[in-house]
C-alpha cells in the first residue's frame, strides 16, 4: 500500500493519496491538483477515485478538475447534496484497489454529511491500518459543530458528533493511524495539535474531547466559547457543493502602474500587501491590508478580504504575486485585478504617498510600559492562547474580530499590537490603520516577550 500525506501550511490542510494495484484515490484534494497527478504518475498509479470527507468550508476543493483530468469518480457522504455527478456513500460502502480496501463510515457532527475512511491493507493485516477522519477527529481536538449557521443547531450537531466519535471511531483498534484533514491553526477546530497524525489509542488517552463524559457534558463543552466563524466559510461550502471552475480558466496576474493601482483603490479595491512584516512596516501603500505570504496567508485572506471587491497585490516580484493569486483562489477569492508592477519602489518613484508601521521589540515595549508614553497593548491571539498567559492590562480582541471591534480600543493612546510571533499582529496593525488608528507591531510577539522575561530572571 502507498499512502502519502500532502500538508499545506498556508491552510493548515492535509490531503492524501492512497494506492495499490495500479489504482489510487485522492482524499480531500485542494484546488490545485497537479501535485496529486504528478505523484501518482511517479508511483505508477492511476487516480480512479476522488473522495471528499465533507463539504469543506475553509478552502475550495479541486475535486471536479481532478476527476475531469483523470477520469476518476467523485465520492461524497450521502447527505452532501452535491450538484454534480458523484457517488453518494453510506456506512459500510467500500472501494477496493488491489489489496487495499477503503471502507466508509458516516461520522456526522462537524457537518451532517461527514464521512471517515477506514483503510485496510489486506496483504499486511485484516485489521485497519489507518482512518482518514476529515474534520470529525483532529489530533488533540475534534471538529467544531457550529459552522452551519441556522441550518442545524450546534447542539444537535455536537450530539451527532458524540455518537460518531464513541460509536464509530473509538471502536477502531488502538493501533489504527489517524490522519485528519487539518492541523494547528485551522479554524475548523479550537486548539488543534501541531502533530499531523496519531493513533486511535493516543487520542483516546490524550484528546480532551474523548475523555469519559456524558453526552450532555460533551455538548456543553463543544458549544461553549467558540470563536467566530469566518464569513467566507459559507461561500466556500456553496462553491464546493457546485464545484469550482478550473484554475486554468482564471486570468494571469497582470502588472499595474501606480496610477492604475491608485485609481482602483479609490474605487474600492483592496490593496493586499503580501511582503514580509519588516518590509511592509518600513513603507507601504496607505490603507493597504497586510497579510504576509509566508504564513497562513490564504486562511487570513479568506477571513479579512471582502469577496466582492477587486484585489490589487503588492509583492516583491511577479512570481510572488502569482503565488498569492493561487493561494487566494484556494479560498475562493478570484477577483485579482493585478499586481503593483515594480513593487513599492515604483509607487515611491511615482511620487505617491507612503505609510509606515513602527516595529518594536518586546524590550522596547517593556520600557514604554514602565516609563511612557505608555501604550495600550492589544493582544490579537485566539482565546486559548490568551488564557495560557498574557500581558497584564492588555486588551484581548482576536484578529478575526478586530475590524468589527476597533471602536472598543482607545483612540487617543498609542497602541502596541501583539500576537504569538508577530505575524498576526502585523496583519492587525494594517486592519487598525484602515480603521483610522495607528499602532506599533511587537516583533516576535509573546514568544519573544516570554523569552525576554525568562532571560531577565
Amino acid at each position: 500500500m502507498y499512502l502519502k500525506q500532502f500538508y499545506l501550511g498556508c491552510l493548515a490542510q492535509a490531503s492524501y493519496l492512497i494506492g495499490d494495484g495500479g489504482e489510487a484515490a485522492v482524499v480531500d484534494p485542494r484546488r490545485d491538483v497537479d501535485e496529486y497527478i504528478e505523484e501518482a504518475h511517479r508511483q505508477g498509479l492511476a487516480i480512479r477515485h476522488v473522495i471528499e470527507t465533507h463539504l469543506h468550508a475553509d478552502f475550495v476543493s479541486g475535486h471536479r478538475e481532478l476527476a475531469r483530468r483523470t477520469g476518476a469518480r467523485i465520492y461524497f457522504g450521502a447527505k452532501a447534496g452535491a450538484g454534480f455527478e458523484h457517488v453518494a456513500v453510506r456506512d459500510g460502502d467500500e472501494v477496493t484497489m488491489g489489496d487495499v480496501v477503503l471502507r466508509f463510515l458516516e461520522t456526522p457532527g462537524h457537518t451532517p454529511e461527514s464521512v471517515s475512511v477506514v483503510v485496510t491493507d489486506r496483504s499486511a493485516s485484516p485489521e485497519p491500518a489507518a482512518v482518514l477522519t476529515g474534520d470529525t477527529l483532529f489530533i488533540g481536538d475534534v471538529g467544531r459543530p457550529d459552522l452551519l449557521g441556522a441550518r442545524m443547531s450546534a447542539a444537535d450537531l455536537a450530539s451527532l458528533l458524540y455518537d460518531s466519535l464513541h460509536q464509530k471511531l473509538l471502536a477502531l483498534p488502538d493501533a489504527t493511524r489517524v490522519y485528519p484533514a487539518h492541523g494547528a491553526g485551522s479554524l475548523c477546530g479550537r486548539n488543534i495539535s501541531s502533530e499531523t497524525s496519531s493513533t486511535i489509542g493516543e487520542q483516546r488517552r490524550f484528546n480532551y474531547a474523548l475523555q469519559p463524559m456524558s453526552r450532555e457534558e460533551f455538548v456543553r463543552i463543544m458549544t461553549t466559547d467558540l470563536p467566530e466563524a469566518p464569513a467566507y466559510f459559507s461561500r466556500d461550502v456553496a462553491i464546493n457543493r457546485s464545484g469550482a471552475d478550473e484554475l486554468a480558466h482564471l486570468p494571469e496576474v497582470r502588472g499595474l502602474s501606480p496610477e492604475e493601482v491608485a485609481e482602483l483603490a479609490e474605487r474600492g479595491a483592496t490593496v493586499l500587501d503580501t511582503r514580509p512584516a519588516p518590509a511592509y512596516g518600513a513603507a507601504h501603500v496607505p490603507g493597504s491590508l497586510h497579510i504576509g505570504l509566508s504564513g497562513q496567508f490564504a486562511s487570513w485572506a479568506g477571513a479579512l478580504v471582502r469577496p466582492e471587491a477587486p484585489i490589487v497585490l503588492v509583492a516583491e516580484e511577479p512570481e510572488r504575486a502569482a503565488e498569492a493569486r493561487l493561494r487566494l483562489a484556494r479560498v475562493g477569492l478570484e477577483k485579482v485585478s493585478g499586481w503593483l508592477e515594480g513593487g513599492i519602489e515604483a509607487w515611491n518613484a511615482a511620487g505617491r504617498p507612503l505609510a509606515a508601521t513602527e516595529q518594536i521589540a518586546p524590550d522596547e515595549l517593556r520600557a514604554r510600559l514602565r516609563e511612557g508614553p505608555k501604550p495600550a497593548v492589544v493582544d490579537v491571539r485566539r482565546p486559548p492562547e490568551w488564557q495560557s498567559g498574557h500581558i497584564e492590562g492588555a486588551f484581548h480582541v482576536p484578529l478575526a474580530e478586530l475590524a468589527r471591534r476597533a471602536a472598543e480600543l482607545p483612540s487617543e493612546t498609542p497602541l502596541a499590537i501583539i500576537c504569538a510571533s508577530g505575524y498576526r499582529s502585523s496583519i492587525a496593525s494594517s486592519v487598525l490603520e484602515r480603521e483610522g488608528l495607528r499602532a506599533s507591531n511587537v516583533v516576535g510577539g509573546m514568544n519573544a516577550w516570554a523569552a525576554g522575561k525568562s532571560s531577565a530572571a
